[in-house]
């Protein structure tokens, strides 16, 4: 009997021990990831479990969204994960996304893993058409987009059509132009060529520092009447409370910044704004529905502490994050320089070895060359040497028969001749012996003198001969000293050129300090320099396309877009200007609108 009592209560209590589970899903920008979460949890522990998995330590940025009835909603830290108005069907699915937004992506956001997110959540929400984002910027952050994916460009490996399948540009921003996917790839490409060096991380965030000053980067909107009834909306973002025409979400009417609100409440479908400023009336506003306000003030809250926070001294956390963020982006830095200068050493021997090999093959070519004009010298000497031999055989012969015309006609000039007849025939006979006689001495000088023409070309073909050999035996010498300097210049390790190196340490001395701050401070003049160049690049853009445009296809944001640009506003300098009035009559504006 106390056997059994005892088994049933073991049993029980094994029971009590295995607490009731519940499948969650949690999609991130880029992966799903599923947990077992316990009954009794409540949001936070949840979402730190989410955290820990991602190693995100900028947990105030984001949170877990889920949708009821068509409206947005987060899932709340102090509340149970089951008593929110969840579907009961499990896996119960969340999105991991960005809640609040930084003013200052490249100030605010430390971790790697934190502006890998907001990357893909701005460029999602760019291309679904959730941010106006104009056509020349749109090409600009695609060409970002696609250095964080592929790296450097390579012409042998990108070739024409590699984005072929990429969702790169706005839907809006290809059918405004009579342009074709060639074209946009084009563009694309040419900006992308001029990021090289570019880490992934550094790529993304050069995206988000061109995202942030878009008009519509951060801005949660929100359809409103003040009290005249008439129809407003009220954007939300981490500079504060905006007020805009239901027709142009670019442009607010008026901005009340977080450190001008004291408090805010909502009763109902009613919303309370109680100035910083004692003496200003209080505006309010209606929505739509109770759980927009809910909605509205979890925003207004967290936006203005991040308002707050920022403009205080960062916490011991903080601190720490940012110090280790600045040793592992030096860290980097000199891993980078360090990868780079042994790649351009690389080069250099590559370049060496290359000319080296032109140089040897040029040198076979004259030594070639120069082989085959000694030969033709060597023949050429030789025919010479015949035909001056035949040519003096042949001035011998002609002086023989010039020797023997002249004893031909001393001995017919002593032969009596006794009768006229014969007096005269042999006149003729000793003049036509002396004319011959004569062509025979002409004949005999012009046969001496080609002989000794022949002696000289002879000489000089020597000569030749002689100045050939000579050139062949210094490019033989050259090429035995080329190949001997070539053996020196390249390293004898180039086929197993290892980039890594397995055991590699630093130590941040103070002079490398001193050095990373001076290349801090060159970074900061260049990129004002790339600033500058970057605006006129997107003006020639413009310009460059703009005949391509379809007007008709325009779009009420681009064509406020567009007034906005030739009046000179952008995103902050409206602001600016919107908040130079004072609060008082801005919020009796609000109410008259």
């Amino acid at each position: 009997m106390a056997g059994a009592i005892a088994s049933r209560m073991s049993f029980s209590s094994l029971k009590r021990k295995q607490p009731k589970t519940f499948t969650v899903r949690i999609a991130t920008m880029d992966a799903e990831m599923e947990f077992s979460c316990e009954v009794k949890w409540k949001g936070k522990d949840l979402f730190d479990l989410v955290c820990r998995t991602l190693g995100l330590r900028e947990t105030w940025f984001f949170g877990l969204q889920y949708t009821i009835k068509d409206t947005v909603a987060w899932l709340k830290m102090d509340k149970k994960v089951l008593d929110h108005d969840v579907p009961t069907e499990e896996p119960v699915t969340f999105h991991f996304l960005a809640k609040f937004y930084p003013e200052n992506a490249e100030e605010e956001l430390v971790q790697e893993i934190t502006q890998h997110l907001f990357f893909l959540q701005v460029k999602k929400q760019i291309l679904d058409e959730k941010i106006y984002c104009p056509p020349e910027a749109s090409v600009l952050l695609a060409s970002y987009a696609v250095q964080a994916k592929y790296g450097d460009y390579d012409p042998n490996v990108h070739k024409r059509g590699f984005l072929a399948q990429e969702e790169l540009l706005p839907k809006r921003v290809i059918n405004l132009y009579q342009m074709t996917p060639e074209m946009w790839e084009e563009r694309i490409t040419a900006w992308y060529a001029e990021h090289r060096g570019r880490a992934r991380d550094e790529a993304e965030m050069e995206y988000l520092k061109i995202a942030q000053d878009l008009e519509m980067y951060g801005v949660n909107y929100f359809a409103i009447r003040n009290k005249k009834g008439t129809e407003l909306l009220l954007g939300v973002d981490a500079l504060g409370l905006h007020i805009y025409d239901p027709d142009n979400r670019l442009t607010p009417k008026i901005s009340f910044p977080w450190n001008e609100i004291r408090n805010i409440s909502y009763s109902d479908k009613e919303f309370t704004i109680k100035p910083l400023d004692k003496k200003i009336d209080v505006f309010k506003f209606n929505s739509s529905k109770l759980r927009v306000n809910k909605l509205i003030l979890q925003l207004c809250i967290g936006n203005h502490d991040l308002f707050m926070r920022r403009r205080k001294a960062d916490s011991l956390e903080v601190q720490q994050m940012k110090a280790q963020a600045r040793e592992e982006k030096a860290r980097k830095q000199m891993e980078r320089q360090r990868l780079a200068r042994e790649k351009q050493m690389r080069e250099e021997a590559e370049r060496t070895r290359d000319e080296l090999e032109r140089r040897l093959m040029q040198l076979k070519e004259e030594a070639t060359m120069a082989n085959e004009a000694l030969m033709r010298s060597e023949e050429t000497a030789d025919l010479l040497a015949e035909k001056a031999q035949i040519t003096e055989e042949e001035a011998k012969l002609l002086a023989q028969k010039a020797a023997e015309a002249e004893q031909e006609m001393q001995r017919i000039k002593a032969t009596a001749i006794r009768t006229e007849e014969e007096k005269r025939l042999m006149e003729q006979k000793v003049l036509e012996a002396e004319m011959l006689a004569l062509k025979m001495a002409e004949e005999s000088e012009r046969r001496a003198k080609e002989a000794d023409q022949l002696k000289q070309d002879l000489q000089e073909a020597r000569e030749s001969e002689r100045r050939a050999k000579q050139k062949l035996l210094e490019i033989t010498k050259s090429s035995y000293t080329s190949m001997n300097s070539s053996t020196t210049a390249l390293p004898t390790d180039l086929p197993s050129f290892n980039l890594i190196s397995e055991n590699l340490s630093f130590d941040f001395k103070d002079t490398d300090m001193k050095r990373l701050s001076m290349e801090i401070e060159k970074e900061k003049v260049e990129y004002m320099e790339k600033s500058k160049h970057l605006q006129e690049q997107l003006n020639e853009l413009k310009t460059e396309i703009e005949a391509l445009k379809l007007k008709e296809r325009e779009t009420a944001l681009d064509i406020l877009h567009n007034e906005n640009s030739s009046r000179g506003n952008s995103k902050h300098n409206t602001i600016k200007k919107l908040t130079l009035q004072s609060t008082k009559s801005r919020v009796a504006f609000f109410e008259e609108l």
